[in-house]
């Protein structure tokens, strides 16, 4: 039975990515409140370096996540697991986009303080990021389950 044993290897593996993913936004979180810490005169190159290294490891998370969700497809014919794949990079994408506006957002309140548009914007985004967060959790609920039930 190795075909099964690499079909939950693959699994296993897809999970471990997702949960460097979160492990990668804990760092890219922490690091920006450091980065914030150091206003008015950030540290902007400190800032850009970690920025650099968040985004070589969302890349290489992203490779690999393509790379099963392919073979997913083409080795072990289940689509309906390499379709929930696909949804899910898409959300991810737009948490990294939502991420990095409230970050900017989260600067701008800090250098304004008397502008309450500022406070207004980041209640906006995060409400936003929920709503993508509930997405993304729903998605790995049917991947959990599909793939559960398909062997």
């Amino acid at each position: 039975m190795t075909v099964s044993t690499d079909f939950k290897d693959l699994i296993q593996r897809f999970y471990y990515l997702q949960s460097e993913r979160v492990e990668t936004y804990r760092l890219f979180q922490e690091g920006h409140e450091a980065y914030l810490r150091t206003g008015p005169h950030y540290d902007f190159d400190h800032y850009r370096q970690l920025v650099h290294e968040i985004t070589q490891a969302f890349c290489g998370i992203s490779k690999e996540v393509l790379e099963i969700k392919g073979r997913l497809h083409h080795e072990f014919d289940r689509p309906d697991l390499s379709e929930h794949i696909e949804k899910l990079q898409s959300k991810e994408k737009q948490k990294l986009e939502l991420t990095a506006k409230l970050q900017l957002a989260r600067q701008r309140a800090q250098d304004h303080p008397e502008d309450e548009d500022c406070q207004e914007k980041i209640q906006e985004i995060k409400h936003e990021i929920i709503k993508n967060k509930q997405a993304l959790s729903e998605i790995m609920q049917d991947f959990k389950y599909d793939s559960e039930e398909g062997n």
